[in-house]
Parts: structure tokens; C-alpha cells; sequence
């Protein structure tokens, strides 16, 4: 028996080591993996894009987290791709842009928080509110970009692509021949990016720098497919900035996206580069994804049938007060005087009454 739950206990504990170093892999628009031993996970994905009918541009940062110092994505583009670095304060300029209304609201009766119970008020969030090596793989460009070793492919067949990606350091999922096949079929191009960061040794952690990759597109498509490898919950958050609202045309698989703003906006300072400084309408989306593999497509935009402006409120609550008293013992106390008034206009009369009643008799 000793020697049995020894083998359980052994057995155990070689599961747990196992699943403490097998790589574990999550990106909104690809799929991120590390060096082998290692551990990457992005918590979130956020981008940028920019659509006027003809051309498409994608800023994206990924915050990730682990303790790879190499990983690899991949990414599908509908057309030949140019690539560069971003710059990280387009997403400053665009959290204050689409920041929550501040409001104040009152409430009558007291809450948990209000006098008698205690002091103070609570706050409440209102809602609505991404050379070759092999006969079937063609070089476009490859360059290095800050902490990214950039290629961008042509492929005829997906598992040359798979190949041609091992043998020069990109290391992804082994069923990525797999996923691919649609975009092949569709002779989409590919983004493939290698992160290694130029201090060696260094962790992958926290927010990484953008990239931007600009291809021409007369639809407005963001690639999603690739995430159906995830093993994690993807979190995404999209800013689409274009001519008109615009909304994802299915939830792909997701929760249902959320739009937190929508309404023109006058980018400035580096923001304005993907507008040319021009108005735009901005749609701020969020979306979950609590399980990828149900992931079925790529999220293709559409033009609203109504540009209708919208902003997420954050409520501070107040409890209702007349010169700094509360209103409820005010009217509370009111409607006791009254009764109290009634009670004694009604004894008044009875004793009146009673007091006729003798004088008569």
C-alpha cells in the first residue's frame, strides 16, 4: 500500500512539474509561443485600426506576462504588408479620448454607507457603457524592429510555411499547417514576428512595443482565426477608427462584444499620423474570449445603421439632502408631524364634542 500511494504521489507530482514547464500560448490575432521550458501568456491585446475603404492600418501592443526571453507569433494579412515600430502613446491619447463621464446621481433612502448605517458614499460603474527556404515560401522582407525579428511571407502551402518557420528560429504550435490552410486557400501574406529583446537574457513581461502593419483592404477585417489555439482566455480590446460606427458582424465565438465609446473625434499628435489629422469616428470595443477554441473566423467589421455617439458613465452616488440635511428624515419627519398634528386636531375635537354634550345636558 505504502509503495502505491508512493507511485500516486510520484506520478502527481511529475503532472504538476509537467504542466509548470509546457509552454503555454495565447494571442488575439496569432499564435504566441516560447522557447521551449518556458512560459508566455498575453493578458491582453490591444489595437488600433484605421479603414477609409481603401487601406487598413493595425497598431498593436501585447501585454504579456511568463518567463520566456524568445517567443513567435504569426499573423495573416488579406494583402502584401509594410511593418514598423508603433508608437505606444497612441494608446494614451486614446484611453483619455474614450475615458468613462464622470456623474453624479442621488439616491432618497439610505444606503449601507449613508447616515444612520455610516459616512460616505460609494461609487458605481453605469453601464452601456491584434531568402526562402522552402520552393512554396517567398521572402517579402525581413528587418529588425526594436525588440522584433520581423519576416514577411508568401506561402502556397501551408506546411512549407510551418517549415520555412522552424528552421529560421520562429518557433509555433505543431497544428499550425493546420489553421493555416484558410489563408493559404485565400493566398493571404504573412506577418511573422520573432520576439527577442535586445537586452539578452530579459524576461518578455509587461507591455511590449507596438507594431504597425498597414496592407491594403476593401473590407475592414481583423484577423482572430489563429487564436482558436490559445489554451488561456483571450481579452481583446479594439479601437476602429474610420469614416462611420462600426461594429464586429458576429461575436465569432466570443462573448458579445461591448462597445465602451463611439462618437468623432479630432485626433492629435501621433494618433493623427493614421488619420492624416483628419476627423474620425472612433469605436472603442471589448470583447472576451473565455474559451479560444470555439473561436470560428476573423472579426469583419460593418458600418452601423445609425452613427449614434456613445459614452460609459461612472456614477458617484449621493444620498438626496435640503441644506445639508437628508431628505428622508425630512420627509420622514414631515409626515410624522403631520400624523402627530392630525392625532392631536382629532382629540381636540372629541373633547370638544364631549364638552358640548355636558353643557347641553
Amino acid at each position: 500500500m505504502r509503495r502505491r500511494i508512493m507511485a500516486v504521489l510520484f506520478a502527481l507530482l511529475a503532472t504538476q512539474l509537467g504542466s509548470l514547464i509546457s509552454p503555454a500560448y495565447a494571442c488575439g490575432c496569432g499564435a504566441m509561443i516560447p522557447d521551449r521550458m518556458a512560459r508566455i501568456g498575453v493578458d491582453r491585446e490591444t489595437s488600433v485600426v484605421r479603414w477609409d475603404g481603401r487601406a487598413e492600418q493595425i497598431v498593436m501592443r501585447f501585454t504579456v506576462g511568463g518567463d520566456a526571453k524568445r517567443a513567435a507569433w504569426i499573423m495573416p494579412v488579406p494583402n502584401r504588408a509594410a511593418v514598423e515600430l508603433g508608437d505606444a502613446a497612441v494608446f494614451d491619447q486614446l484611453a483619455t479620448l474614450t475615458r468613462p463621464e464622470r456623474k453624479t446621481r442621488t439616491h432618497f433612502w439610505p444606503r449601507e454607507r449613508d447616515w444612520p448605517f455610516s459616512a460616505g458614499s460609494r461609487d458605481g460603474v453605469g453601464a452601456p457603457l491584434p531568402g526562402a527556404g522552402a520552393p512554396a515560401v517567398g521572402v517579402v522582407g525581413r528587418e529588425r524592429l526594436g525588440d522584433f525579428d520581423v519576416a514577411r511571407l508568401t506561402a502556397t502551402d501551408p506546411d512549407a510555411l510551418r517549415d520555412w518557420l522552424r528552421s529560421n528560429g520562429f518557433e509555433l504550435p505543431d497544428r499550425l499547417s493546420t489553421e493555416l490552410r484558410p489563408y493559404v486557400d485565400q493566398k493571404w501574406e504573412y506577418v511573422a514576428v520573432r520576439l527577442a529583446p535586445r537586452e539578452p537574457g530579459t524576461p518578455l513581461r509587461g507591455n511590449l512595443d507596438p507594431l504597425r502593419i498597414r496592407f491594403d483592404s476593401d473590407r475592414l477585417v481583423y484577423p482572430m482565426r489563429l487564436s482558436r489555439m490559445a489554451r488561456t482566455a483571450q481579452s481583446l480590446g479594439l479601437y476602429v477608427l474610420a469614416d462611420h460606427r462600426m461594429e464586429p458582424s458576429s461575436p465569432i465565438g466570443g462573448d458579445a462584444p461591448e462597445v465602451t465609446f463611439a462618437g468623432t473625434v479630432t485626433p492629435h499628435g501621433s494618433l493623427a499620423d493614421l488619420t492624416d489629422g483628419k476627423p474620425a469616428f472612433l469605436t472603442a470595443i471589448d470583447q472576451r474570449f473565455p474559451e479560444p477554441g470555439r473561436i470560428d473566423g476573423d472579426h469583419e467589421l460593418r458600418r452601423t445603421a445609425a452613427d449614434t455617439p456613445y459614452r460609459r458613465a461612472v456614477y458617484h452616488d449621493e444620498l438626496l439632502t435640503f441644506g445639508g440635511v437628508p431628505a428622508w428624515i425630512l420627509t420622514v419627519g414631515g409626515a410624522l408631524a403631520a400624523v402627530i398634528a392630525a392625532g392631536l386636531a382629532a382629540g381636540l375635537r372629541i373633547r370638544r364634542t364631549r364638552v358640548l354634550r355636558r353643557a347641553a345636558a
